[in-house]
């Protein structure tokens, strides 16, 4: 359960609850009402009509449920267990707190049922990380990878935390930075792919087209050898498949990667695209988050070992050389 709690001002005094609740604590219409139904808003410990008047100095709560049935000590214990689910890649949570996680995800693994996926998903890993029963999990991903994907992932713990952080995406609140390795090398070290993408037919295939909706990645190329690439990307946008659609584009398909390259037997059923650093600000508390994640070990052995240099090791593409840990080495780290 995840209590937030705020006391009235002067300000709000003569003002009726469903004016002050929602502005103070950043909460949708429907969200309000969810939890007014539902009993999760109080006042000086009583529930709350939507309509009473309230004065300065009153004690307002809501509480949300964020699935949390054991103990934090219990649930830190847990964090680098890897998953139980006979035959899924292991994901790990790299952060958790009363409102959300990160968790690096394997691959291939989906993030949510989709077509004929319906078990077998982080969901499910998740929970069983967090010993809870995924069918009553409350699982709310705020960024999405593709099975094929593996990296950073953020979950909010319950609705108000998702509809926060969905507000930070595409902003520079939320930051995204990915690493792939690619067939082939770009001809301009670095750059920006600016091309709308749009859907082919009724498939699951993207492809850059004048009529489709507006896709911009930025990239830049960390190393080169033996006829591939190691690309640093960030997202401006958001839209399915953009780095593969984007990179296949420019005619430096992702390693591994079937719809929109080729299949290559050391990569099983995933492909060389992998979620490295990921930056948000916590909902709740207003702090910067920031977890970096390693290269997996099957997409380092596409490379030779000269492009593992301590250049890339610190690099960004925004020039900023604050991480202490290589994205190559160790397990990942988180700051804030």
């Amino acid at each position: 359960m995840r209590i937030l709690t705020y006391i009235t001002t002067e300000e709000d005094a003569g003002r009726a609850a469903r004016s002050v609740v929602p502005r103070r604590f950043q909460l949708g219409t429907h969200a309000f009402r969810r939890l007014k139904v539902e009993g999760g808003i109080l006042c000086d410990g009583a529930p709350l009509r939507a309509d009473t008047v309230l004065r300065a100095g009153q004690r307002l709560e809501i509480r949300m449920d964020n699935g949390e049935t054991e103990t934090k000590a219990e649930i830190e214990a847990k964090t680098e267990i890897k998953a139980a689910l006979d035959g899924l890649p292991p994901s790990f949570i790299r952060y958790i707190d009363e409102d959300m996680l990160v968790v690096s995800k394997g691959a291939p693994l989906a993030t949510l049922p989709c077509g004929h996926i319906h078990t077998g998903t982080l969901r499910e890993q998740l929970a069983a990380l967090l010993g809870q029963d995924a069918a009553s999990f409350d699982y709310h991903p705020v960024n999405r990878l593709d099975k094929g994907t593996s990296g950073l992932l953020c979950v909010a713990r319950h609705a108000h935390a998702q509809r926060l952080l969905t507000g930070q995406l595409h902003t520079d609140s939320f930051i995204r930075e990915y690493l792939a390795v690619t067939e082939g090398v770009p001809a301009q070290r670095e750059g920006v792919i600016d091309a709308p993408i749009a859907r082919l037919g009724t498939g699951a295939k993207r492809a850059v087209r004048p009529d489709g909706r507006r896709a911009v990645t930025h990239y830049r190329v960390e190393q080169a050898a033996g006829g591939r690439a190691l690309i640093r990307l960030r997202l401006e946008t958001g839209r399915t498949h953009q780095i593969r659609v984007h990179l296949a584009h420019i005619g430096c398909p992702i390693c591994g990667d079937y719809l929109y390259g080729r299949e290559l037997p050391e990569l099983k059923d995933r492909f060389a695209l992998h979620s490295a650093r990921l930056r948000c600000v916590q909902p709740v508390t207003g702090k910067t988050l920031e977890v970096v994640e390693p290269l997996p070990e099957e997409l380092k052995a596409l490379l030779t070992p000269s492009v593992f240099c301590a250049e890339f090791a610190l690099s960004s593409l925004a020039g900023e050389c604050a991480l202490n840990t290589s994205l190559l080495e160790g397990g990942g780290t988180t700051k804030s």
